[in-house]
């Protein structure tokens, strides 16, 4: 018995060494590319922080205190001590700390992509699960149709037709940004949600004016987001349906309701939560086009912004932050996945 707990407590080591390696050798490349991308940039720091007009002298003094006067290895190592404790530098564009930004900018953007992500969820499953059932159908025909235009038109485009309808023509949604200026210096927020920050103080004004804006933007995104999930569940769906189980319970007299909702869904649910993860992941990285035209002010209008006025800073510490949550999030809904279907860890 010893022996056994022996071999199962050496199975979890490997498997937990492995996992460290994996986030240290993926993490030491992001930063590999973000590092090199600064170098090659036609972009020089010490003159984006001084000004074309300031000194030779002071160029060089402000040069050797940036340590890039040193070479290049040197310049790696200290940017990647300089990552891991969450120091980017400062903001040429804002003259704060960089990752005090971030803290600032980054749950607009969590926000915008929790609430689309819940929309293409929502949506795009039952929408999965009616095209594999009748597959071949009408139905099937219009979600495939759905999906195709899902993938294939530009997200700004479509933002822009959209803020045409239902902003300048129907006046059913608010105007770019994320919040009325009557409410911007009223409205304090703690988490920096502002829809949960509004809802727990009781403020349902500035609530319903923060969804007025909120809405059609995570629309959008969630309608992306549908167009991925809703593919991946009808794929997933049309699978567990062929299934030996699935024959075994129909003749066992089960209703067609149940046999797709309890049975096959259920089966399917295991690889579809890494779907939605990495969808949700997708969205956090893919919100700079939306968040542009809807002056949304996340994380992504702040990278624009700041590549706009080259600072690098800025652009090169949102990159390592978007990069480092897709990792995180790719590598939980891996563990999820592994958790959820036991079967995938024992081979």
């Amino acid at each position: 018995m010893s022996g056994r707990r022996r071999a199962r407590s050496r199975k979890a080591f490997v498997a937990v060494l492995q996992f460290l390696v994996v986030v240290a050798t993926t993490y030491l490349g992001l930063l590999a590319v973000t590092f090199f991308i600064g170098r090659v940039i036609p972009i020089d720091p010490v003159l984006a922080v001084l000004g074309d007009r300031a000194p030779n002298h002071v160029v060089e003094r402000t040069r050797e205190a940036m340590g890039l006067n040193l070479p290049l290895y040197q310049q790696f190592f200290i940017y990647c001590r300089q990552a891991f404790t969450g120091d980017f530098g400062t903001s040429v564009l804002t003259t704060n700390p960089v990752m005090a930004d971030i803290r600032r900018v980054f749950p607009a953007t969590m926000e915008l992509a929790t609430l689309g992500t819940l929309i293409g969820a929502f949506i795009g499953v039952p929408l999965g699960v009616l095209a594999a059932v009748k597959r071949g159908s009408i139905a099937d025909q219009v979600v495939r149709v759905i999906g195709l235009v899902g993938y294939s038109v530009p997200i700004f485009w479509l933002a822009l037709l959209a803020l045409l309808v239902f902003y300048a023509r129907l006046q059913w949604v608010a105007y770019p940004g994320r919040i009325d200026i009557v409410y911007e210096y009223s409205f304090t927020p703690v988490t920096g949600f502002y829809l949960l920050d509004s809802a727990w103080q009781g403020q349902w004004d500035v609530f319903r004016d923060v969804f007025r804006h909120i809405i059609l933007p995570a629309s959008l995104l969630g309608y992306f987001s549908l167009a991925y999930i809703s593919r991946m569940t009808r794929s997933f769906m049309l699978n567990e349906l062929q299934q030996e189980y699935i024959v075994a319970a129909r003749a066992k007299g089960l209703s067609e309701a149940r046999i797709i909702w309890t049975h096959a869904l259920r089966n399917a649910a295991v690889p579809l939560v890494t779907v939605i993860a990495l969808s949700y992941a997708g969205l956090l990285e893919g919100s700079v086009l939306t968040e542009t035209v809807f002056a949304w002010p996340g994380l992504g209008l702040y990278i624009t912004n700041s590549l706009q006025n080259a600072d690098m800073n800025a652009v090169l510490g949102g990159t390592i932050i978007i990069g480092s949550v897709f990792i995180a999030i790719n590598l939980l809904s891996d563990l999820l996945y592994r958790t959820l279907d036991p079967r995938t860890g024992a081979r």
